[in-house]
């Protein structure tokens, strides 16, 4: 495993959690205020119609959201460019600010609908709060803790340029952001996992050379609220 080198054994583990507070690298990880979300917009076109729309969204974007419609009726069905769950969302594919809503699933946890939004050059996930239909824009798909108490994301990009590893808590119909960690991505190739409730693991690989080790770390939360990062 990459990281066994950095990782600590299960019983040290266990010691560095009654320590995090002790730690020397403190990352910026104060719980900041709760965010509200936005409300759907409505299409204003703007642009050319982005002309691989129609054709990729009837005969290949459509055809695989299909089942996770069915499997979540009646609470989301497909009109044509208008997806409706909690709200109605609406495609507005023209111009370079074009996007697209791609249903993925329901998550229960958050109770929120999650949505792929592709545009003409970027990507980005839409959360919509199934109570509120307020939204929410992340960079990558949100990853559960095993409690499901937070989640987190992480946005790593060469174009558009992004490195952020995000940790995210539900707060009544929003979302509080408890810590925002940068990642190499310029360089490397970042991934992440949990490895306990308040334990994160990060592992890059250098992008000129895949087969070489990158850098490695550890998140864990301390008593204070803190993202605390080990290893180097």
């Amino acid at each position: 495993m990459p990281f066994d080198r950095y990782l600590p054994s299960r019983e040290a583990k266990t010691q560095l959690a009654g320590l995090a507070c002790l730690v020397s690298l403190l990352l910026p990880g104060l719980a900041v205020a709760q965010a509200a979300g936005e409300e759907a917009k409505a299409c204003v076109p703007k642009g050319r119609l982005d002309p691989a729309y129609e054709r990729e969204s009837r005969t290949v974007e459509w055809l695989k959201e299909a089942p996770r419609l069915r499997a979540d009726v009646p609470n989301v069905s497909r009109e044509g460019d208008r997806l409706r769950l909690a709200i109605e969302l609406q495609d507005c594919p023209y111009g370079d600010a074009g996007y697209q809503y791609l249903y993925e699933r329901y998550d229960d946890p958050g109770r929120f609908y999650v949505m792929r939004t592709p545009g003409l050059d970027d990507f980005v996930w839409t959360l919509v709060m199934k109570r509120t239909g307020r939204l929410f824009t992340l960079h990558g798909a949100p990853v559960w803790a095993s409690d499901k108490t937070r989640f987190l994301t992480v946005a790593c990009s060469l174009q558009p340029s992004r490195g952020t590893l995000s940790i995210f808590a539900p707060a009544g119909d929003g979302l509080t952001t408890e810590a925002e960690i940068e990642l190499p991505c310029a360089t490397e190739s970042c991934s992440a996992r949990w490895d306990f409730q308040l334990w994160i693991s990060i592992a890059c690989t250098p992008r000129d050379d895949p087969g070489r080790k990158g850098k490695e770390f550890v998140l864990m939360r301390g008593n204070d609220g803190k993202w605390n990062r080990f290893g180097r």
